[in-house]
């Protein structure tokens, strides 16, 4: 053991320690998905209390908001999920998270939806489409004297927030998948 008066060797069998690492490593590589959703679900419920927070009108954007899995940009070691509204089933999201300008004069109908106001002898004529020129919008609805900045209400940008939360639902998660399997 001793080669000489100022040091030694040592050895010893460390099979049962690589087999611990190869375990640790698979069950590691088993728990990516469930940690990144643990994380991804921690900031799903603060967009979903963030919208809720805003108070209701249809309940679109509520209904909108998911997380999904993303398979294309994962693998076995990584794994990505996405948590935002589907633009489609709450198409106005944008304009509640980044904000815009009101060009246009609106009022509420009967049925609580704001509708902008069209001028005078515009019947029978067809509505402006999304890409129609300002010019034609404005020979078309009412315009306010000067255009109104309503500014946005992060519901998105607010669950920043959480992001220490999700790491550690995440983190956690991870841990005792990992943590279970040392003997």
């Amino acid at each position: 053991m001793s080669d000489g008066a100022n040091s030694f060797t040592i050895s010893m069998d460390t099979s049962g320690l690589e087999k611990l690492f190869d375990q640790l490593g698979e069950d590691a590589a088993a728990a990516v998905r469930p940690a990144a959703q643990a994380g991804a679900q921690v900031l799903y419920d603060a967009v979903r209390a963030n919208v809720a927070g805003l108070g209701k009108k249809s309940g679109k954007l509520a209904e909108a908001i998911y997380q999904a899995f993303s398979p294309e940009r994962s693998d076995p070691t990584y794994a990505e999920y996405h948590v935002s509204w589907n633009s489609k089933k709450a198409p106005h999201g944008h304009l509640v998270e980044h904000g815009y300008l009101m060009r246009y004069k609106s009022y509420k109908g009967a049925d609580g939806q704001v509708r902008l106001m069209v001028r005078p002898g515009m019947d029978g004529v067809q509505r402006p489409r999304r890409g129609d020129s300002r010019a034609t919008k404005d020979a078309y609805y009412i315009p306010l004297p000067q255009p109104v900045q309503v500014a946005g209400k992060a519901f998105i940008g607010r669950a920043q927030s959480s992001m220490d939360q999700a790491f550690t639902a995440a983190e956690t998660l991870l841990l005792d998948r990992v943590g279970n399997s040392i003997p």
